[in-house]
């Protein structure tokens, strides 16, 4: 099973959703072949290189979405900190400090959407980038945006937008009841109208089923996003979530493998739990397919340092690459 798939990996065919099943339940004693697979494509597709990206949370707290999982829903108890849309002198501040370690800077900000005054802040934020010579491609997650916006910030200069589509379909009413998955999907469509990159993404471990994770990375690959950025569960005391358990190790590095061989040509990108699932074993974020991390802070939980990020690719033989 695993030469078929890395044969049609290598080929650019997809995978069957039996053959992701098999691949999910396979054994531990498969690592070593799983590692070895999922780094031919990798390297087939990608070389010998990383893509890091830094993030900023621009916007803390207050949101008036419920998503389960996140500690910045107003609908829930956390100990979030709070602050409002920050000055494009502090934004720009953490993309210079950001600048020798990360590509793509990302531009992150917590509620539904912006207001008038708060996208037109970011806009001038983004103009800034190339006005003051900062090196990162500016990046942006604000939210449920229209065309018309989307389209703005693209003229504004911005590179890509990230928009998680989070779980699957079926999946979604047990995760969110505020907004809908085709009101996430519309937005990504919107943003590849207008040009911009996407990073499409989604979250494991906040209850949904070995189905549910097939059906998001299938979903995920339809709507042929650039980056796919895939979190695993940090349990937030407060949120509907907290009490659940840390996401098992290595069925994360089978989840990483199976958005390689599904999403071959794709950057994966590992984010969120990436600390506390893989621990000291970093190393296995690249070796089980992944071409891409976000490294620094991360929104509501501590990041791993981008020195140590640095290292861990230079002992792994990789080269960072621009975006």
């Amino acid at each position: 099973m695993l030469t078929t798939i890395t044969g049609k990996a290598l080929r650019r065919m997809a995978i069957s959703r039996d053959e992701a099943r098999e691949f999910l339940a396979l054994p531990k004693s498969a690592l070593p072949d799983i590692l070895q697979a999922a780094s031919r494509v990798r390297r087939h597709f990608k070389g010998d290189t990383a893509l890091l990206c830094s993030i900023v949370n621009a916007k803390s707290g207050k949101c008036s979405e419920n998503c389960i999982f996140c500690a910045q829903s107003a609908h829930h108890k956390t100990a979030v900190e709070e602050w409002a849309l920050r000055s494009d002198a502090e934004i720009t501040a953490v993309a210079r400090t950001d600048a020798p370690y990360a590509t793509l800077f990302g531009i992150v900000t917590s509620g539904r959407a912006l207001d008038k005054n708060e996208l037109a802040a970011v806009e001038k934020t983004i103009q800034g980038f190339a006005a003051e010579k900062i090196p990162q491609k500016p990046c942006a997650s604000l939210g449920i945006l229209t065309a018309a916006e989307l389209r703005s910030l693209k003229a504004a200069g911005l590179r890509r937008y990230h928009h998680n589509l989070e779980v699957s379909r079926n999946f979604f009413p047990h995760l969110c009841t505020t907004h809908t998955y085709d009101q996430r999907v519309a937005t990504v469509r919107a943003a590849q109208e207008a040009g911009l990159e996407t990073c499409v993404g989604g979250i494991f471990g906040v209850g949904e089923s070995v189905e549910d994770r097939i059906d998001l990375l299938f979903e995920i690959r339809d709507i042929a996003p650039d980056s796919v950025p895939l979190n695993f569960l940090v349990p937030i005391a407060g949120t509907p979530v907290g009490h659940l358990p840390p996401f098992d190790l290595f069925e994360a590095v089978k989840l990483i493998a199976l958005a390689r061989f599904i999403m071959p040509d794709r950057d994966i990108k590992v984010g969120g739990g990436r600390i506390e699932v893989f621990g000291d074993s970093q190393a296995l974020v690249f070796l089980a397919g992944a071409n891409s991390i976000i490294t620094g802070d991360l929104l509501t939980v501590k990041g791993r340092k981008s020195a140590d990020d640095i290292k861990l690719i230079a002992d792994l033989g990789l080269t960072p690459v621009n975006g």
